[in-house]
């Protein structure tokens, strides 16, 4: 057995989930551009001879953005989804010395399937946890609608790993259409991070389902250099609110919000390293030179840490 080094944050796209989409979802697969660009992302003989240059380092793969939701209606995202994740776990199977198992793909935009997919991905096909992001087509996380997945992944006792979900189509500016300079990616997906994980705190989930872990992408966003304001600024929340806005501070919870922040999972990307709880995450640069280099740097801490 190879693994000493669990990289637990790193996509994967498959040519034949791909095809699978073109087939299937009317869009333009464009959306795969990115992904492709990077022969890592794809190409699993030459993601192979890149980790063997790093003795005991394994990967829990996860699908790359987008979401499954933007790729078709609630009808057609379960069975993409179902097809994603046999896919994984096919080559987990296959390549157990690389991929001790992998994460999940939901269709969240079909909810109660989403929590059928989560179930027979982890008891039948050996994932690990499962994998969601900020929004739902523009839906928050707090939803009624998806509080039985957070119910049924504590249940299960397996993580959820949250992954943020913003494009071009979010403008800067209310009066703009898209936003400019790839500012949606560089400063949007940290923040969406961030209000995902503050609006799950507030509606209580990790107070409902303590045995819950979400394991949040990016060093959680914006919140770790933020903890200061986060928690004094906290402690009199509500009161920067007018009283007609009053609902939009409604919370249930009862400990410190700070002290709920603090339960998510933050894993480390690029050449930040913040290693919790034993792992570590990694993305894939276009660059396999910067990606090893990075990597070397993040081992050789890890070991002495």
């Amino acid at each position: 057995m190879r693994g000493k080094y669990l990289d637990i944050y790193c996509h994967w796209l498959s040519a034949g989930f791909e095809e699978k989409v073109s087939r299937m979802a009317n869009i333009p697969l464009h959306i795969f551009q990115r992904a492709r660009a990077i022969p890592i992302m794809t190409d699993l003989d030459m993601r192979f001879a890149l980790m063997d240059s790093f003795p005991g380092y394994q990967q829990i793969p996860s699908m790359v953005s987008p979401p499954l939701e933007t790729m078709g209606d609630p009808a057609i995202t379960p069975e993409l989804a179902k097809y994603a994740n046999d896919l994984m776990a096919e080559t987990a199977v296959r390549h157990p010395d690389y991929f001790p198992g992998f994460v999940a793909a939901l269709p969240m935009n079909n909810p109660e399937a989403a929590v059928r997919e989560a179930e027979r991905a982890v008891k039948t096909l050996g994932a690990r946890g499962v994998q969601i992001f900020t929004n739902v087509n523009g839906k928050p996380l707090d939803l009624p609608e998806f509080m039985p997945l957070y119910e049924r992944m504590a249940k299960l006792d397996y993580p959820i790993w949250l992954h943020p979900a913003r494009g071009f189509d979010f403008p800067d500016y209310a009066v703009e259409k898209t936003s400019k300079h790839e500012i949606w990616w560089s400063l949007g997906w940290p923040y969406e991070t961030s209000a995902a994980i503050l609006r799950l705190v507030f509606a209580g989930v990790l107070e409902r389902w303590p045995k819950l872990k979400i394991i949040t992408h990016h060093a959680g966003g914006m919140i770790p250099m933020m903890e200061g304001r986060l928690g004094s600024g906290m402690e009199v929340y509500g009161t920067r609110t007018p009283k007609h806005l009053k609902d939009t501070v409604n919370s249930t919870i009862k400990e410190r919000p700070i002290e709920a922040i603090r339960r998510f999972y933050a894993l480390a990307g690029l050449a930040v390293i913040f290693i919790v709880h034993g792992f570590f995450r990694y993305i894939l640069p276009t660059g396999i030179r910067f990606f090893k280099n990075l990597l070397m740097i993040t081992l050789f801490i890890m070991a002495f840490s």
